[in-house]
């Protein structure tokens, strides 16, 4: 009787065990919710990025939380700790929204923004701000904030990003160089940089740039992994399936990771 006991409770054992790998099988298949995060390990501590919506991005590191083009209101950021660090890449509505601003606790913020944001803003925040122009850096709670240039190089687009209003940003932090791109196009500035471990990089017409454009860009200064954000737009979605083909035929050293910006609408 003890025998036949312990051989049913191998046999129940080996049941639950089969239940739970099939579950975590099945989880594996569900899409990155907007909730979810991506820790980004590095050899000191680990860089956690979690995508809101869009260009709406959050990273902890250190104890640190920074927020990326806030936008969406409070209820946006539910879950999250109140930032220490706020970057605003430009003037428009998808990357800078006084409102969602006004909504947070941004009190022990500091806030990198270029100046054409500045004058935006009113009074109530100036001492919060640090501005940066393209080219300059600032370092915060030891972060590296560089302001990399963005603008658009096609013609029909010059009107959307004039070169000097907006700023990029490549941060320098627990032994890692992240790079968001901002809305831009292939431009040199992004085309040059170097030891990239992490980009963001943008691709919606007529707005910023084509999928073939970004990925050529991707190649030339060849990041160790690159994330495509910001492809939604009018009239149509951007292919960043096709965007990671092209990548990944070409250099299959760059890896293509692929997060759900847009928790709201179907893929």
């Amino acid at each position: 009787m003890y025998f036949f006991s312990i051989k049913m409770f191998k046999i129940w054992i080996s049941i639950v065990g089969t239940f739970l790998f099939l579950s975590c099988g099945e989880q594996k298949k569900v899409k990155v919710s907007t909730r979810d995060s991506v820790p980004l390990a590095t050899k000191d501590t680990i860089i956690r990025v979690t995508p809101i919506e869009h260009a709406t991005t959050v990273l902890t590191w250190n104890g640190y939380t920074i927020y990326v083009d806030p936008v969406g209101g409070k209820s946006a950021f539910k879950g999250h700790q109140n930032p220490d660090l706020i970057l605003i890449t430009d003037i428009h509505a998808d990357h800078f929204d006084l409102g969602t601003l006004d909504s947070l606790d941004t009190k022990k913020a500091k806030i990198i923004v270029p100046q054409a944001v500045a004058d935006r803003m009113p009074e109530q925040y100036t001492p919060q701000l640090d501005v940066l122009y393209n080219g300059e850096r600032k370092s915060r709670f030891g972060i590296t904030i560089e302001a990399v240039p963005m603008y658009n190089l096609r013609e029909e687009a010059l009107k959307f990003h004039p070169k000097g209003r907006g700023n990029g940003y490549l941060l320098t932090l627990g032994g890692q160089r992240i790079y968001f791109s901002g809305d831009t196009e292939d431009i040199l500035e992004m085309r040059t940089l170097a030891h990239i471990n992490k980009a963001f990089i943008c691709m919606n017409l007529p707005y910023t740039m084509t999928v073939e454009s970004a990925a050529d860009g991707v190649l030339a200064f060849a990041p160790k992994e690159v994330y495509p954000y910001h492809y939604r737009g009018r009239p149509t979605v951007s292919e960043v399936e096709k965007f990671k083909e092209l990548v990944e035929m070409a250099n299959p050293n760059i890896k293509v990771i692929q997060l759900d910006w847009y928790p709201n609408e179907p893929y």
